[in-house]
């Protein structure tokens, strides 16, 4: 099976919000050649981009029994990119660029001079002190946020996620810009979202449990279709009450795929798959691997080699020549990417037992170029 061929001319989750705020008058916002128009509502003057965390379009698809309203707003699909993962996902939303250009190109990647960091925590990787002091997440990430966009045209901007998050590395790389509403539970979510579109502002609002039950439980399982369904109940309480001209547009940053245990290679356990390796980032589905000087070539092979048909590898080199982080690729993530860029296939997954026992032991996982993982749905209600 060949690599999903990353079309440029696929609507990207990049392009959500530039939309939402174009829709909202901010002139630019849709820039030529940067982000693809989506056809919205005009005159829509208080908008919230909702973002479910590991709703992919095809578990909507298959449990749509479980989300009514969700299944009945369902309409466009988007990609996300690679990696499929919620760093780089929230980056894209933030920040309106690909991989290429936001540079949170994983879970974990190196910065030249820092080593490998975990993005989400902000910390070494696989684990550490905080980094914010000695490596600042703007600086990290120093592109312009769509929230600032929107600030500097004039709207009262919110971003609208776990109050466990608040000044986060990763909220400040890619959040920044809007005021943050700090919020514990699926009512204060709702109750902030309805606020904030209601006064005629522009919002984002996070939830993150249903990917935290499809890594713990399986996509799919019991506890994953509970939540499932307690997301549409929020869905719908905020639909109920747009004012005229608000509009919710609920997207996704990634899918998920479940673990096949006989598909699955412990990296720490093989030593074939160390030679030449000075460092592994990424995640299970995802991983930046990076060499000794002039081994890149030969550590592709041997993965190619050892992995065969659970995964596909690039060099750094093929990697971006084929598209895989974007047209357009800057410097800093340039350094960022691995030597050798390795993606998982089917179900497959490539741990780490020894070095990341948490995220070894999830059985939903995702990162890759499965349209499972890839494609996640637009839903768009409008009044």
């Amino acid at each position: 099976m060949d690599i999903p061929s990353p079309s440029p001319d696929a609507l990207h989750l990049a392009d959500v919000v530039p939309a939402v705020l174009a829709a909202m008058g901010v002139a630019g916002a849709q820039l030529d050649g940067v982000h693809h128009p989506i056809d919205l509502p005009a005159g829509v003057r208080g908008a919230c981009v909702l973002l479910i965390d590991g709703l992919g379009a095809q578990l909507l698809d298959t449990y749509a029994d479980d989300a009514p309203v969700l299944a009945g707003l369902r309409g466009r699909t988007v990609r996300v990119g690679y990696p499929s993962t919620t760093a780089a996902g929230l980056a894209a939303v933030g920040t309106g660029r690909l991989s290429g250009e936001h540079g949170m190109v994983g879970y974990s990647f190196r910065i030249p001079d820092h080593g490998v960091i975990n993005a989400l925590r902000w910390t070494p990787h696989p684990f550490g002190a905080d980094l914010r002091e000695a490596l600042p997440p703007e600086e990290v990430q120093p592109l312009a946020t769509t929230f600032a966009q929107a600030a500097a045209a004039g709207m009262d901007v919110s971003v609208i996620s776990g109050a466990e998050f608040t000044g986060s590395g990763m909220t400040r790389a890619v959040l920044r810009g809007g005021r943050y509403v700090g919020v514990h539970r699926l009512g204060d979510l709702a109750a902030r979202v309805q606020d904030a579109i209601a006064d005629g502002g522009f919002c984002y609002g996070y939830h993150a449990d249903l990917d935290l039950l499809g890594h713990v439980y399986g996509a799919g399982g019991a506890a994953w279709r509970m939540q499932l369904r307690q997301i549409d109940r929020l869905v719908e309480s905020i639909v109920e009450t747009l004012p005229s001209g608000g509009l919710l547009a609920v997207v996704a940053d990634h899918g998920m795929v479940n673990i096949d245990g006989d598909a699955v290679v412990d990296l720490d356990a093989c030593a074939d798959l160390q030679d030449g390796v000075i460092a592994v980032g990424g995640e299970v589905r995802a991983r930046h691997v990076y060499v000794a000087d002039g081994a890149s070539a030969a550590v592709a092979q041997t993965w190619r080699e050892t992995l065969g048909a659970k995964a596909w590898v690039r060099t750094k080199d093929e990697a971006i020549a084929e598209g895989w982080f974007g047209p357009r690729i800057t410097d800093a993530p340039r350094s960022r990417i691995g030597d050798v860029v390795v993606a998982a296939r089917d179900n497959a997954g490539l741990v780490r037992r020894t070095v990341e026992p948490m995220e070894s032991a999830l059985i939903g996982q995702h990162g890759s170029w499965t349209d499972a993982e890839q494609l996640v749905p637009l839903l768009v209600a409008h009044a």
